[in-house]
């Protein structure tokens, strides 16, 4: 057999993509005849109904890491808001002296606008005039993010004795040349602690995150200033509320829930920093915030009220977490009587989730502003608790089991020591949490980890997982990992019922990244969605309700395929994967032919090929049309490339 040179070339290829070492001519031609014969085949039955898709698949997860909330999604600008300090001070305030003017500022711990926020930050002018000014200045999360045309809504607490200091002017101002760009001026009135708004409108600037913000005087005198704010436009312009970009691009993502309010950040690094979801429910100025568990303060500005509402613009549903006794430094709660407060903080958490007017929290929530309750159906007891080496989680969780099965049997508890790769199932809960953190070829190689896993235990969520190797976001070797362990999500998807990609959010600043590799990237004024971004995105947007099988005619490690039906309208949509670096050609029987198929593909040169901050997008999801032949379909997915393909069936 005498191959002609393209397909001599082609050959060559394949094996050496393969592992084989270059070989001679000859010997390629005499293994050709063999290995066309092998081609691969792909054989789908379109009109066997499979197994149910779930329909809260795909989801998201969050905690405050990275800069993920504070920083990140919470769209306040001001850093440090409350002027919490520690062994650094007030980072990053600082104070600001014009020409000849004299004034310091110092931390008062005697005077605060509220309970929660008890000290305030004293300013005091001994000399100034209006060219002489004294103030303070923030940076902002990494700079203040401006826009052209744009309204900022701010405020701040102040208490002014009787030598005041007359206005304060507020400015933001550019760093590199000194401009303002916007600018308002509020007069305090002496007397007890009041809180004070002012509104800073942007010109037509360019836009620019290397901005900061000055608060000043130009008289002698004294003031005492507390939750200084300054809020960006926000999602459905809420109060208190999130960046509509970062919010646009989860909407994109078509996910069913949110489980809330994270891992590592609902535990806290000791049992006194865990997450205690009353202290961030009321007014702003009565939320003193704690210290978070990746190594900087958490502000709370995103409460129980405020995830639970980022649920309702989104259209989704709450998965609650609640926190169930155990720490990062592998403490815990005794179960008994010491645990019982914890396990009633739960029952009285759900009541303001989902009790309605007629009961105490549920009139708390409505108090703080949301009559209607939410919805509810799962409730996660702890997180990660295989890591408990002490043996107590399955008394810890069957406490708040008999408590909440009592109080509420029509919802799903989630127990979270039953991660396959490291621990054995001790609980028996209605579905199990299980995480995966894996490089590309590692996740390529757990595809087939559910395929064969008992389906008369636990349902299984996949409360986080992702694969790991690109930085600050993943690459598009991530995203192929990804990719292949979405086809066995949805195949398999009769036992998992919810899986969510970890973590969401990252900050690119230096300093703001504690853990790569993060979905979604951004700075203080744009953001960007890694090639993982969009696979998720393809995925989840094009789920269907049904599996239907598929099967490759031989194991190909580096192909991977997902098929499922919509019912309602009989669309097939079929789900591809090439991660070898060459293109392959499949023979696709089962597809009912004559019809043309939408196809969206995301490919990239290499594995190591990304978007950035600065090169947004570079890797997007490419839309193109394809017909599909009748009988056995030949079908060539490029090397390097995720594809989604929407095919009619009637």
């Amino acid at each position: 057999m005498v191959l002609p040179t393209q397909m001599y070339l082609r050959l060559e290829s394949v094996l050496l993509d393969r592992g084989f070492p270059k070989i001679c001519p000859l010997a390629i031609m005499l293994l050709g005849s063999s290995l066309s014969a092998q081609q691969l085949r792909l054989t789908l039955d379109v009109g066997k109904a499979g197994t149910p898709v779930s329909p809260t698949l795909y989801g998201l997860m969050i905690e405050e890491i990275n800069h993920s909330i504070d920083g990140g999604l919470y769209a306040e600008m001001v850093q440090n808001r409350a002027f919490h300090n520690d062994w650094s001070g007030t980072t990053p305030w600082d104070l600001v002296r014009r020409g000849s003017s004299q004034g310091t500022s110092e931390l008062d711990f005697t005077s605060g606008p509220s309970q929660s926020l008890s000290s305030s930050m004293k300013l005091s002018i001994t000399s100034a005039s209006p060219e002489n000014e004294v103030g303070l200045t923030n940076p902002g999360y990494w700079g203040f993010g401006l826009k052209a045309e744009t309204t900022y809504i701010g405020s701040f607490y102040a208490h002014v004795a009787s030598d005041s200091p007359g206005p304060i002017t507020i400015r933001l101002i550019n760093n590199r040349t000194g401009a303002v760009q916007a600018s308002s001026t509020v007069t305090p009135q002496p007397g007890g602690w009041a809180q004070y708004q002012y509104t800073l409108k942007t010109a037509k600037i360019a836009p620019s995150t290397d901005n900061h913000l000055e608060l000043s005087v130009a008289h002698p005198g004294t003031v005492w200033l507390q939750l200084v704010s300054l809020f960006q436009p926000t999602y459905h312009d809420r109060a208190n509320g999130l960046r509509p970009d970062l919010m646009g691009m989860m909407a994109d993502m078509h996910p069913a829930f949110l489980r809330m309010p994270g891992g590592n950040f609902l535990e806290g690094n000791t049992l006194a920093d865990a997450y205690d979801w009353k202290k961030t429910i009321g007014p702003i100025v009565d939320r003193a915030g704690h210290n978070g568990s990746w190594f900087y303060w958490s502000s709370d500005g995103v409460g129980l009220l405020d995830y639970l509402t980022w649920c309702e613009d989104l259209h989704i549903e709450p998965v609650l977490a609640v926190n169930a006794g155990y720490a990062l430094d592998h403490t815990h709660v005794t179960p008994g009587p010491n645990l019982a407060p914890l396990v009633q903080s739960a029952l009285d958490e759900i009541e303001y989730v989902t009790g309605d007017t007629s009961t105490h929290w549920g009139a708390v929530r409505a108090k703080d502003g949301h009559p209607t309750p939410f919805v509810l159906h799962y409730i996660e007891i702890g997180n990660e608790d295989y890591l408990d080496k002490s043996g107590s989680y399955p008394a810890r969780y069957a406490q708040f089991a008999q408590a909440l099965h009592q109080r509420y049997p029509q919802y799903k508890l989630i127990a979270t020591d039953g991660n396959a790769e490291y621990s054995t199932r001790v609980v028996s809960p209605e579905v199990s949490d299980e995480h995966y953190y894996k490089s590309p070829s590692d996740m390529m190689d757990l595809v087939h980890h559910y395929d064969n896993a008992p389906r008369d235990g636990p349902k299984v969520f996949v409360g986080e997982w992702a694969t790991r190797s690109g930085s600050p976001t993943p690459n598009f070797g991530d995203a192929l990992g990804d990719a292949a362990w979405m086809t066995s999500l949805e195949r398999n998807s009769d036992l998992i019922v919810m899986a969510a990609y970890a973590p969401l959010f990252t900050n690119v600043n230096p300093g703001a990244m504690l853990w790569p590799t993060d979905l979604i990237g951004y700075d203080a004024g744009t953001a960007y969605g890694s090639p993982s971004y969009y696979a998720q995105a393809l995925f989840a947007g094009h789920l269907g309700d049904t599996t239907i099988a598929a099967k490759l005619s031989r194991e190909d490690d580096r192909i991977f395929v997902s098929a499922t039906k919509e019912s309602s309208t009989g669309t097939v949509h079929l789900k591809l994967v090439n991660a070898h670096s060459t293109p392959e050609t499949l023979a696709i029987a089962g597809l009912p032919g004559g019809h043309t198929a939408e196809i969206s593909s995301l490919h990239a040169s290499t594995w190591n090929d990304t978007n950035s901050i600065t090169d947004p997008a570079h890797i997007r999801p490419v839309v193109s049309t394809v017909p599909v032949k009748v009988g056995e379909w030949s079908h060539t997915i490029p090397a390097n490339t995720i594809e989604v393909l929407d095919i009619p069936s009637r």
